[in-house]
C-alpha cells in the first residue's frame, strides 16, 4: 500500500496528558448531578492586571483579532484565559464561542459552585507552589464533571504556561464533552443503519432518531432515495441518515471509495471529492439545485486528529450551501480515515441546517457521532 501523505493547515489535536497530572475521583461518597449546560465552563481565579511587558509579548501572538473572534484588549489574567477558552469556533455561519464562561474568585468558590459541569481552577500562590502544574480529573465533586486545576507560584509563570498550553487545555474540555455525548449515544442506536455499516465491516453509533435516507453501500445495488433517483459513481458506497427535524436538522453521510492516490489526504483532494459526491446526492426542491462547499467566506480548514487510536485521520470544518436553489446552508464537520484492510478511504460527515439559530451545541453533539466510527483495523487490534 502506498504511503499516506497528510497535509494539514492547523495543529493536530494532541491531548498531551503527559503535561498534566491526573486526579482520581473519590469513590467513598455519592456524587451529585453536575449543574450547568454543555459547553459552559466556570473559571475560578483571582484577577490581576498584566504588566506592559506581558501585554507586549501577548500582542506578538495575535490572540486579539477578528479571525479568533476575540477583539477586546487583553489587560488582565482573566482576559487572557477568555481569549482562548471563549474564542470563536472556526467555520461557523455566526459568532459562537468554544465555551461560554463564568468567572468567580477563589474566595467566592463555595459548595454552590462545586457541582458545575466544567471547572477551570487557577490557583496562584508563591507560598504553596514552586512550579506550574496542571491537574485534570473527572467526576470530582459531581458527575459528569471535568475539572482542570492550574497551580502556579506566580502570575508571570502562569501567563507563560497558559500561552503555551491554553489551547491544549481547551481541547481537553472539548474532548470531555464529546466523550459524554458518545456515552449517551451508546444507550440508543439505529439498528438498521448500524447493520448496513456492519455489512461493510464498519460500525458507528448512529442515534435511534436518525432515519436512513439513502443506501448505496452494496456493490451492484440500485441507488434509492426518498427524493428523485440519483446517480452515484459505482465505486462510491454511501449511507445517508438524517434526524428529519426541520427546526434543527442534522444529517450524517458516510461514504467510501478506493484508495489509489498518495494525495488523497490533502485538503484540495478531499474538498474536490466532497463536492463530487455530495453534489449528486444532496439536492433541494428547485430542479438543478445541489449541495456545494463555501470557499469564499470561510474556506474549509483541515487538521490531523486521532480517532480510535488511528493517527491517519483528518478533520475538515467548513460551510455548505445549496447552489442554484434556495438560500440554504450551514456548518459541517467531516472525518476521513483509511480502511487499511479493504484499501478504501472512508469519510463520515455531519452537516446542520437551522436557519436563524445558534448551532454550536447541536454541531458538537452531531460531531461526537463521527468519533464512534470503527473500521476493520480497529477491531483487529
Amino acid at each position: 500500500m502506498k504511503k499516506i501523505i497528510l497535509s494539514v493547515q492547523t495543529i493536530a489535536i494532541v491531548l498531551i496528558l503527559t503535561a498534566f497530572v491526573g486526579c482520581k475521583k473519590s469513590t467513598s461518597r455519592t456524587l451529585t448531578s453536575a449543574t450547568g449546560s454543555i459547553y459552559e465552563c466556570l473559571v475560578v481565579m483571582n484577577d490581576a492586571p498584566l504588566t506592559q511587558e506581558q501585554r507586549n509579548e501577548i500582542a506578538k501572538l495575535n490572540l486579539v483579532n477578528e479571525a479568533s473572534g476575540y477583539t477586546k484588549p487583553i489587560a488582565n489574567l482573566y482576559d487572557l484565559v477568555e481569549a482562548v477558552m471563549a474564542a470563536d469556533m472556526p467555520c461557523m455561519p455566526q459568532v459562537e464561542p468554544y465555551f461560554r464562561l463564568t468567572q468567580v474568585s477563589t474566595a467566592q468558590f463555595d459548595d454552590m459552585f462545586k457541582p458545575t459541569r466544567n471547572i477551570l481552577f487557577v490557583d496562584i500562590n508563591p507560598q504553596m507552589y514552586t512550579q506550574v502544574k496542571a491537574k485534570v480529573s473527572n467526576d470530582y465533586w459531581s458527575t459528569p464533571q471535568a475539572l482542570c486545576r492550574i497551580q502556579s507560584p506566580s502570575e508571570e509563570e502562569f501567563v507563560a504556561y497558559w500561552l503555551e498550553h491554553g489551547e491544549e487545555i481547551r481541547e481537553w474540555f472539548v474532548n470531555q464533552e464529546i466523550k459524554r455525548q458518545m456515552k449517551f449515544y451508546r444507550a440508543s442506536t439505529n439498528k438498521q443503519a448500524r447493520t448496513i455499516l456492519q455489512e461493510q465491516g464498519y460500525d458507528m453509533l448512529i442515534p435511534e432518531d436518525y432515519l436512513v435516507i439513502m443506501d448505496t453501500t452494496l456493490e451492484g445495488a440500485s441507488t434509492f432515495s426518498l427524493r428523485n433517483p440519483i446517480t452515484v459513481s459505482p465505486e462510491v458506497r454511501l449511507l445517508w441518515c438524517c434526524n428529519n427535524k426541520g427546526s434543527m436538522r442534522r444529517d450524517l453521510v458516510i461514504y467510501s471509495y478506493p484508495y489509489t492516490d498518495e494525495q488523497t489526504f490533502t485538503l484540495d483532494y478531499l474538498n474536490a471529492k466532497r463536492d463530487e459526491v455530495l453534489s449528486r446526492v444532496v439536492t433541494a426542491s428547485v430542479e438543478g439545485s445541489y449541495m456545494g462547499t463555501e470557499y469564499k467566506v470561510f474556506p474549509p480548514q483541515m487538521r490531523a486528529i486521532t480517532v480510535q487510536g488511528d493517527e491517519y485521520a483528518t478533520e475538515i470544518r467548513g460551510l455548505w450551501k445549496i447552489k442554484n436553489g434556495e438560500a440554504m446552508g450551514g456548518p459541517y464537520v467531516s472525518h476521513t480515515r483509511l480502511d487499511q484492510v479493504n484499501g478504501r478511504v472512508v469519510t463520515a460527515e455531519t452537516f446542520l441546517y437551522a436557519a436563524g439559530q445558534k448551532k454550536r451545541t447541536a454541531l458538537r453533539q452531531a460531531e461526537a457521532i463521527l468519533y464512534t466510527l470503527q473500521l476493520p483495523q480497529d477491531t483487529i487490534k
